[in-house]
């Protein structure tokens, strides 16, 4: 189905939907349009934006858009407009809300279509759903010279928009309505799992940011900064992390705020989120530190692999298998363990290729660890009397790790392409 943004005007509850092409379709350089007025006509409030508007000057900071990605949050909606009608009148700011829903089916349409505020739109979303991917489709459509991003469901305070703005007019790139630093705060009802799943996750995300809360929903950024952001891989619901990455702000602010729990609906926040936040960690692994991130994936295999060549030496000597052809198996056994998680793992953009074909080039590749693994093993056996072979084996592992990883990097899982943006 064709996105279509919905303008609603006083006294029409019934939109008729203009179809059109996805922006992300548009051509490489379109005439831009002008905003439309106060004084449109009723039947004008289906409009198409294909392109980008016209917008003011970046110093001035005049404009600003709110993104608000939905689904499912009809109950939550008109108290989040009215919230921030609110600081509109009470801080004199040129705000328009742009609801990004990702087809709810809910009452979203009608409850915006029968609303009076002009500033407030909705973009209905049928196709790439996923909330990075309906704010980053958002920021595109934004008119505003000043982008905010912020949850529908209450939790974020559109209170915090005037200082958030603020710091953006001090000289920041990137603004973060934080839980963390001093002053902010959470609703007492927080459990400690809760807490605990967030700090932990706050911990993984520290390689990206040095702020207390790089996990936050809530951020502002200027049109320009989002605009110089290339690569964007979104997945999952951690968007604010995205885009610090991705658009290379230094300077990122945080201001207090107090996190609410929703107060209607259903929270989005599943375990299977919390998976893909973990697999977004590691594209932003990847994309920041390249071979750095892949040596390290590559030793985590590496310390799975050796935990399974340590179990298979102990089974086969239990089975009394000759220790020269235990420890041969053994590493056989590893080798092939290795081979399977570090094509899932540290070398996934490669996945594509052959796996009967990478599988006998990582072997051959890694013949020559292999051997050195072996050779050390057996030597230390020999000259060590009374040294466990699980001891000796670990030493033969750790000789030959290094070799291993370069074969499997630049032979096995080679790739035309030393830049990777996402696996």
């Amino acid at each position: 189905m064709p996105h279509v943004t919905r303008w609603p005007r006083k006294h029409a509850l019934h939109p008729r939907a203009v179809p059109t092409e996805s922006p992300r379709r548009e051509a490489a350089a379109p005439a831009p349009r002008a905003a439309p007025t106060s004084r449109q006509r009723a039947t004008d409030r289906l409009i198409l934006v294909p392109v980008p508007l016209a917008r003011a000057e970046p110093s001035a900071l005049t404009r600003v858009t709110i993104v608000v990605p939905t689904y499912r949050e009809a109950q939550n909606l008109p108290h989040l407009i009215e919230r921030i009608a609110r600081v509109r009148r009470s801080q004199a700011l040129d705000i328009d809300l742009l609801i990004m829903d990702d087809d709810s089916r809910d009452g979203t349409e009608e409850l915006i279509a029968a609303r009076p505020e002009e500033w407030v739109r909705l973009v209905i979303r049928r196709r790439d759903r996923g909330l990075g991917a309906a704010v980053l489709e958002g920021l595109r459509l934004a008119r505003g010279e000043v982008l905010v991003c912020m949850d529908a469901d209450l939790s974020h305070p559109p209170e915090s928009v005037p200082e958030m703005l603020g710091k953006l007019q001090q000289g920041a790139d990137f603004v973060v309505g934080s839980r963390y630093v001093k002053g902010g705060t959470t609703s007492d009802d927080w459990g400690v799992l809760r807490w605990l799943n967030s700090r932990v996750a706050t911990l993984l995300a520290r390689p990206f940011s040095n702020t207390r809360d790089p996990m936050s929903g809530f951020f502002a950024l200027r049109r320009g900064t989002f605009e110089a952001g290339r690569d964007f891989n979104p997945i999952g619901y951690k968007i604010g992390l995205e885009l610090t990455v991705k658009c290379r702000c230094e300077r990122v602010v945080e201001v207090p705020i107090h996190f609410e729990n929703r107060r209607f609906g259903q929270s989005k926040l599943t375990f299977k989120q919390q998976l893909l936040y973990l697999q977004h960690l590691r594209r932003l692994y990847i994309y920041k530190f390249g071979l750095w991130s892949q040596l390290t994936q590559f030793l985590a295999v590496g310390a799975i692999g050796t935990v399974v060549n340590l179990a298979a030496l102990t089974a086969l000597s239990a089975v009394h298998v000759p220790l020269r052809a235990a420890v041969a198996l053994a590493i056989w056994v590893a080798m092939s363990s290795n081979f399977v998680l570090n094509r899932r793992f540290s070398f996934s953009f490669a996945r594509a290729g052959s796996w009967w074909g990478q599988y006998v080039r990582f072997v051959a590749a890694s013949i020559g660890g292999a051997l050195i693994n072996y050779a050390v093993t057996v030597l230390l056996l020999g000259h060590i009397r009374g040294l466990l072979p699980q001891v000796a084996a670990l030493a033969g592992i750790a000789m030959g790790t290094g070799i291993n990883f370069a074969a499997s990097r630049y032979l096995v899982f080679r790739t035309a392409h030393l830049r990777l943006t996402a696996p």
